[in-house]
């Protein structure tokens, strides 16, 4: 049984590049459904053929379809358990998915002050107190994973996981706005972008020529 997955424009989806990534390097087989984001009703609708949600990304395994970015990763999990998505210690497993759903739902501040736009021009911008301790959160949850896990591998946990897949487009986010971080969130910068699933969704994202006007104002 194959897999779907509809997502987004790769250069602005942040959402659908998580659970893209973790299935790309997991090895995972399957089917590519892009619908360009805000055109126009008839795209809209058919997201809405799939998910009730109205958003991507969301996954079709056969009669099964699973929406939200860190659903489809957890999904993913349990149906392929071969490719490991998350670490087999079960204190690991459970770091992973905690840093994971952190950042599911936190980080507000840097997501809306530095949206993911891989054809902007690497610069810097003000931000807010809230975003800056944002920054600061993520580098410090980074930094504490490799000091724990570093042994095992380059990636947070070690080897790949979906932890790493949830935090792939704040490593953008931080090279397209120029963020000043410390050398070790720099040094798990680089394995991210030596991923080769990384940098297919980069590569085909800088590719992309559709511009969405709401995203282009900073």
């Amino acid at each position: 049984m194959s897999l779907s997955l509809v997502i987004g424009n790769k250069n602005y989806s942040s959402w659908s590049m998580r659970p893209w990534v973790a299935l790309k390097a997991a090895g995972i087989p399957f089917a590519e459904v892009f619908v360009p984001l805000y055109t126009d009703a008839a795209d809209k609708q058919r997201i809405l053929d799939v998910t009730p949600s109205g958003k991507v990304p969301a996954l079709v395994d056969g009669e099964i379809t699973v929406w939200d970015s860190l659903a489809i990763i957890e999904y993913a999990a349990e149906r392929f358990p071969d490719a490991k998505l998350w670490p087999e210690d079960q204190a690991a497993r459970a770091h992973a998915r905690s840093v994971s759903a952190e950042m599911h739902s936190g980080f507000m501040p840097l997501r809306n002050e530095c949206g993911m736009n891989l054809h902007r021009p690497v610069r810097a911008k003000a931000l807010s107190d809230d975003a800056k301790a944002n920054i600061r959160r993520i580098q410090q949850i980074w930094a504490d994973c490799r000091a724990r896990y570093g042994k095992y591998g380059p990636y947070l946990f070690g080897a790949f996981s979906g932890a790493d897949a949830m935090y792939a487009p704040v490593v953008h986010r931080f090279l397209t706005y120029d963020i000043d971080v410390a050398p070790e969130a720099r040094a798990y910068m680089d394995t991210m972008q030596a991923l080769p699933a990384f940098r297919q969704w980069t590569d085909e994202g800088l590719a992309e020529t559709i511009v969405i006007p709401r995203f282009e104002d900073d």
